[in-house]
């Protein structure tokens, strides 16, 4: 009776294994090894069974455009500020895109002493590495990478007060100025870190944040740019900080087939 156990959990053993290998797509010709096994009246017999399985795995290469939402709805509940951003990556290899962000903004700044406004377009290059490694056909992103971002602008100091050390008959009323500052520029490093989720069909969502270094920053004189677009506030330094939330189309322009050898 014990030997039949054997006997029958082998055949089922094997029927099952094959069935499971029949519904696998895109596999590829395996390796074949001879397995001994027993039967009721303890006759060996040699049989022939797939010890492993070599799946492929389809990668899709292409050009993945989008808009950030934040930039776009910001100016509906915040007075001050007008902007679009559109970002884009391309699939370099398994792991690398190259990627960038182009967009404009026009910021209204008001601090205690002066209000000021600035004008501009930038753009942001560099590059993203995924660190997720996804299961079969998903196409999700986790990523750490590195842009240079270069910006043109203009500032408009809008108005001011004058401190008053001393104010016995009340603050000064704020001073109208309208200078304008032109031809400005400012470039700058940064790092982010982020994730890209598929939820339709070459369509993905996503965010990031930013940490950013001034490299170089064109400053009027008696003043200073308190905002960079496409750097975010200054911060009385040289660092500032961003995110962004976004949605993008992915547009396939080429696939590569990826041999993964599946455990026993």
């Amino acid at each position: 009776m014990k030997h039949i156990s054997k006997y029958i959990f082998s055949i089922w053993f094997i029927f099952g294994f094959s069935v499971v290998q029949a519904q696998t797509q895109d596999t590829l010709a395996v390796p074949i090894k001879e397995v001994e096994i027993t039967n009721s009246i303890s006759k060996k017999e040699t049989i022939k069974v797939n010890t492993d399985t070599i799946a492929t795995k389809t990668d899709r290469y292409g050009l993945r455009v989008g808009v950030d939402l934040y930039k776009l709805t910001r100016g509906l509940y915040d007075k001050n500020y007008k902007g679009v951003e559109l970002v884009g990556d391309y699939r370099l290899t398994k792991r690398y895109y190259l990627a960038a962000e182009l967009g404009t903004e026009n910021k209204t700044t008001e601090e205690d002493r002066l209000t000021a406004n600035a004008t501009g377009q930038y753009i942001k290059a560099g590059f993203d590495y995924n660190t997720y490694e996804n299961w079969l056909d998903m196409e999700n992103i986790i990523s750490v990478g590195m842009r240079y971002g270069f910006s043109t602008f203009n500032q408009e100091l809008i108005d001011y007060k004058i401190y008053n050390p001393n104010p016995y008959w009340g603050e000064v009323p704020p001073l109208a100025s309208g200078q304008k500052y032109s031809g400005l520029n400012a470039s700058w490093i940064e790092v982010n870190a982020g994730l890209k989720a598929k939820v339709f069909n070459n369509i993905f969502v996503g965010f990031s944040v930013q940490i950013k270094g001034l490299v170089t920053n064109n400053a009027p004189v008696n003043f200073d740019n308190l905002y960079i677009p496409g750097f975010n506030r200054t911060y009385d330094g040289k660092f500032g900080i961003g995110f962004n939330y976004t949605v993008s189309y992915f547009i396939p322009i080429y696939k590569k087939k990826i041999k993964i050898e599946l455990e026993e």
